[in-house]
């Protein structure tokens, strides 16, 4: 029932979020999945240390917080994020979630990003960070997608 809750409360504030014209990142994994499993949507999971990790900033700054991948990602994707700050706080539940992601999907290093089908199996090897701005990226997803 307590997972039950926790899905329906992050479908409602995805919900909420794409009203006001802008994709975000969820942080439950399980909710990304049965989000993803009712939209019909690949997952596009972001390991990350958003606060200290330099290439994971200029991705968040070149790409991910620009207009061009907000539009595609509203539209395509379901965004989670998996993040391993070292000065923002998080849960016990989201740091033990997070540390199972990084030992399942043998995270090396950040940013690492993945799409993923809706049951969280790879769809692609590592996207990472790529030069030339938000619309070369979204390129790349949608080439990555059609394979």
């Amino acid at each position: 029932m307590k997972k039950f809750l926790c899905v329906i409360s992050s479908m409602v504030a995805m919900s909420l979020v794409t009203l006001a014209g802008e994709a975000t990142w969820l942080h439950d994994f399980e909710a990304a999945k049965a989000q993803a499993k009712a939209e019909n949507k690949p997952i596009f999971i972001n390991f990350t240390g958003s606060d200290w990790c330099g290439w994971c900033i200029k991705l968040e700054k070149e790409v991910f917080s620009k207009k061009e991948f907000q539009e595609y990602a509203k539209e395509n994707l379901v965004l989670m994020e998996a993040d391993f700050p070292r000065n923002k706080e998080q849960s016990a539940e989201v740091k033990a979630q997070n540390k199972a992601l990084d030992e399942q999907f043998g995270i090396e290093g950040y940013p690492t990003l993945f799409l993923l089908d809706a049951d969280g199996k790879k769809l692609s090897e590592d996207v990472g960070y790529r030069a030339g701005g938000p619309a070369a990226y979204v390129d790349h997803l949608k080439s990555l997608l059609k394979k």
